[in-house]
């Protein structure tokens, strides 16, 4: 949550399931810190960018927006998102990046 709080983070990379389909541009999302519930972030969608998996977003969206840095982008990855989304699952639903902007 800190790279979305600093500005470092703009692009939010999901699994486009269920949950995410309802999404809309616009929308308020609240983020939960999980290893401490009282650390809340509220964004705004500004946009989304639907793809059928991971390796195609990773060709497409800037990655410096991403979450990655300068310092690491050299080993960004669509199998980074492998640990959080299977490849069955990005199959099935197809993933997001969810360009937001701090509320």
């Amino acid at each position: 949550m800190n790279n979305i709080r600093n500005g470092n983070k703009t692009i939010e990379l999901r699994l486009y399931d269920e949950k995410r389909q309802k999404i809309s541009v616009g929308d308020i999302i609240k983020f939960v810190n999980a290893k401490n519930i009282t650390d809340t972030l509220y964004v705004k969608v500004e946009d989304l960018f639907v793809f059928n998996s991971f390796e195609e977003l990773y060709k497409r969206l800037p990655l410096l927006e991403c979450g990655y840095t300068k310092e690491n982008i050299h080993l960004a990855s669509p199998h980074d998102m492998e640990c959080y989304y299977s490849i069955e699952k990005q199959s099935k639903y197809g993933v997001v990046g969810i360009k937001i902007s701090l509320k």
